[in-house]
Order: structure tokens, then C-alpha cells, then sequence
């Protein structure tokens, strides 16, 4: 598979009318975009995630999760938050929970150590095996099918 951010066929992902709207709104601290590619799906977030937008934020992973095709992947790129609250890491863990029940690995890409510590302390590695690009994400699951 080639990277999703030089693939000349990745389309972004349409999102419902609401969020786009909550995303767009000039007050929101979280910026993010959708593409796709095939089975393949990748967010790349900005910004923060914190309990104010919380419930964008699970919307945001919850719409982009739904069009995921096995094998996917479904990469979450959150290298550009400067900010996540446990609760992004929650509704992470929860999603690829419900990702892998359907025969698809969410990966999560940050190269910040902070995350990593995170994900290690609660014992979430399983669940959201972090990558250092998302060029790497997609290439680890084209090299392990």
C-alpha cells in the first residue's frame, strides 16, 4: 500500500454535516482530517483533546472507524495534539477494542515519549501499537498480511 499522504487515489473521508461543524467551529481546540484509501483510513489530528471536546472527539474516531474495511488499517496520526487528556486515550482503546473484533488494528502514530508512556502504563500496547509516521503504520500492516 502506498502512504496515504502521497497516494494520488486517497479520497478524504466524508464526515457527518455535525461534526464537520464542530470541527470547524473557530472556538474548537481540535483540528483534524480524514482521508482514505481503500480499506485504509487515517485521522491526523491537531490541537487538544480534553473533556471539553471529548464527545467530538469520539465522534470523530467513531465515524472514521465505521468505514474502515478488513484488513484496514485504521491509523490515528495524533503527533500534532499538543494536548491528550486520558480521555482520548480512552475512547482510543475503546475503538480498537471494537477494531479488532471486526478484523482491523488501529494504530496510533506519535513520536512523542509521552505517549508512549501513557499507552505503556495502562497496559494499552495491545490495543494501540504506536508507529513514528504513519507512512510506517501502513507499512507495517502491508508487511504483516
Amino acid at each position: 500500500m502506498r502512504s496515504l499522504t502521497t497516494d494520488p487515489c486517497s479520497t478524504h473521508l466524508m464526515l457527518s454535516t455535525r461534526l464537520v461543524y464542530e470541527l470547524g467551529d473557530p472556538q474548537s481546540t481540535l483540528r483534524a482530517t480524514t482521508d482514505r484509501s481503500g480499506p485504509a483510513v487515517l485521522i491526523n489530528a491537531g490541537g487538544e483533546v480534553d473533556a471539553c471536546n471529548e464527545h467530538t472527539w469520539r465522534q470523530l474516531v467513531d465515524e472514521a472507524a465505521s468505514v474502515v474495511a478488513p484488513p484496514g488499517p485504521f491509523v490515528v496520526d495524533v503527533s500534532g495534539l499538543d494536548f491528550m487528556a486520558c480521555c482520548a486515550f480512552a475512547v482510543l482503546a475503546d475503538q480498537g477494542t471494537r477494531c479488532r473484533r471486526r478484523g482491523i488494528e488501529l494504530r496510533l502514530v506519535s513520536r512523542q515519549p509521552i505517549v508512549t508512556r501513557i499507552v505503556e502504563a495502562c497496559e494499552l500496547s495491545g490495543v494501540l501499537p504506536i508507529f513514528p509516521t504513519a507512512d510506517a503504520a501502513l507499512a507495517a500492516t502491508t508487511a504483516s498480511r
